[in-house]
């Protein structure tokens, strides 16, 4: 399908490495709060519900997401943190969305734009990348039946589904109001993450080598920022090149 770019694959095996060292922790915690400010309950707050899953994917403990929530909500007096975005270009003029949550923006807006200036990228003013992109609800899926998942999930409400048969995992994309439904009806399935995301309308092939690792080494270093919580890119990068 146009859109599914290498960088989804290798940050999935990424955050599954991350997820083990808990790495993730206050990444993860920003988006509580940041969720929670939309109402403290999980049933009637999906979007926090969402969260509290992928956090406890990564097995952060009951007690930091409780005070994630209360920080959020207002209840501690603490949830002084707001989301921020950002967009630039890459090495081989790969487009790059960088979303975060930040209590100083001053900060993280200078560590972002440090980070792409020192790895080989450019930082743009707002809108001249995320016209590339499209707002989706992305739900990754294992499965040894690709064929019949990839058909429930379009008769769930999917927009599309790709899959990745080298790892035996598929992802769906919904439109962002359908993410909620779609995963419902998906239940059946082993889901691994579900969350809402931008998906590239076009990638952006690169061959060389050289240019492979620096794209990559960019993409790394803005995700090991405490202030960045994900990130997407619409390069594609053959097999056999990295």
């Amino acid at each position: 399908m146009s859109g599914h770019s290498k960088w989804q694959t290798i940050k999935r095996k990424k955050g599954a490495q991350d997820a083990k060292r808990g790495a993730q922790f206050t990444k993860l915690a920003n988006a509580i709060t940041v969720a929670a400010r939309e109402g403290a309950d999980p049933d009637s707050n999906f979007r926090l519900r969402l969260a509290i899953e992928k956090a406890k994917k990564s097995n952060m403990p009951g007690a930091n997401i409780e005070r994630a929530i209360a920080r959020g909500s207002g209840q501690t007096g603490s949830g002084n943190v707001e989301e921020v975005m950002y967009e630039g270009y890459g090495p081989g003029n790969a487009a790059i969305i960088v979303e975060g949550v930040t209590d100083s923006k001053n900060r993280t807006s200078s560590d972002i734009r440090n980070t792409f200036n020192k790895k080989g990228g450019t930082m743009t003013e707002t809108g001249a990348v995320s016209s590339q992109f499209d707002h989706r609800g992305i739900i990754t899926i294992e499965t040894d039946d690709p064929e019949g998942m990839a058909m429930a999930a379009i008769e769930a409400g999917a927009a599309d589904v790709a899959g990745d048969e080298e790892e035996g995992v598929m992802t769906v994309y919904t439109e962002p109001t359908q993410l909620k439904q779609v995963q419902s009806q998906l239940q059946a399935y082993p889901v691994t993450m579900a969350e809402l995301g931008y998906l590239p309308r076009h990638t952006v092939t690169i061959e060389d080598q050289e240019t492979a690792w620096k794209v990559i080494n960019l993409m790394n270093a803005l995700e090991e920022l405490d202030d960045v919580t994900n990130t997407y890119s619409n390069f594609d990068i053959p097999q056999g090149v990295v």
